[in-house]
């Protein structure tokens, strides 16, 4: 799906992405086991100058960082399920991480000429920021 979102036109492109997304971030909010590894090559692919489907990445990298669906559901449980949720909420931190670590990738997009992969990368860099302690 990787490939095929980074070599294809920007239709094909942005349905390989789609049913990646799927697998990663199902539904657009639930984190799965395979986000934060896969997050490195959704920023190699945002950052490379031959992909159409760059605006697409991006929704999906706010999407995956914007995530808190586990820690909301943790915090939800009754204490005896509490545990149930240990691990998918790392999968939430580990994901979050790996989507912070590609900041710069994001913050040259956000000068991009095309209107909506800029506008893609302004928004993430907003929930980035919202998240980030104030500089001194």
């Amino acid at each position: 799906m990787l490939s095929k979102a980074a070599w294809s036109d920007r239709v094909t492109g942005s349905l390989a992405l789609d049913y990646l997304a799927d697998l990663v971030c199902e539904l657009g909010f639930a984190i799965t086991e395979a986000t934060a590894p896969t997050v490195p090559f959704l920023l190699e692919l945002a950052g490379a100058p031959h992909v159409a489907c760059k605006a697409e990445v991006l929704q999906l990298l706010l999407n995956i960082y914007s995530s808190p669906d586990w820690s909301h559901s943790a915090a939800d449980a009754l204490p005896k399920y509490a545990d149930n949720y240990t691990h998918k909420v790392q999968w939430e931190v580990t994901a979050r991480q790996a989507v912070l670590a590609g900041r710069q990738v994001v913050e040259g997009l956000a000068g991009s000429i095309d209107p909506d992969v800029a506008e893609a990368a302004s928004k993430l860099l907003k929930a980035l920021d919202a998240e980030e302690p104030s500089a001194p």
